[in-house]
């Protein structure tokens, strides 16, 4: 099964490795494996990967909701070297979509969401 991240690899060599516990190596795919995440309703990976200063104390997703595509307009640092990084894209649903300036940390040499 292909990846719902849009990058057209298998799940398991793509996303289901970070759900699986490796750590993203860039702020890009710590954000593509999040939406991987959304459409999958995989909770407890949203959470890990939320830096701990905005993280909400519960996530709840709506199990009807059905993620259709990821695009991604722009991204910087974010990088194997950087610190910060942030990544603009917009991701699909049977709902509409949603369009974000999303922006990332590495700390201990993870990626995590701020905001």
């Amino acid at each position: 099964m292909s990846c719902p991240c849009g990058l057209g690899e298998p799940y398991d060599a793509c996303c289901g490795r970070f759900h699986a516990g490796k750590p993203a190596p860039t702020a890009e795919l710590l954000m593509r494996s999040r939406y991987t995440a959304f459409a999958r309703g995989d909770t407890a990976y949203l959470l890990r990967t939320w830096h701990p200063t905005t993280r909400p104390r519960r996530l709840r997703l709506d199990p009807t909701q059905v993620w259709t595509g990821l695009e991604i307009h722009d991204r910087s640092g974010g990088g194997l070297f950087d610190t910060e990084g942030t990544v603009e894209f917009t991701a699909h649903h049977d709902r509409g979509s949603q369009h974000e300036r999303s922006r990332f940390v590495r700390e201990d040499g993870a990626w995590t969401y701020v905001d």
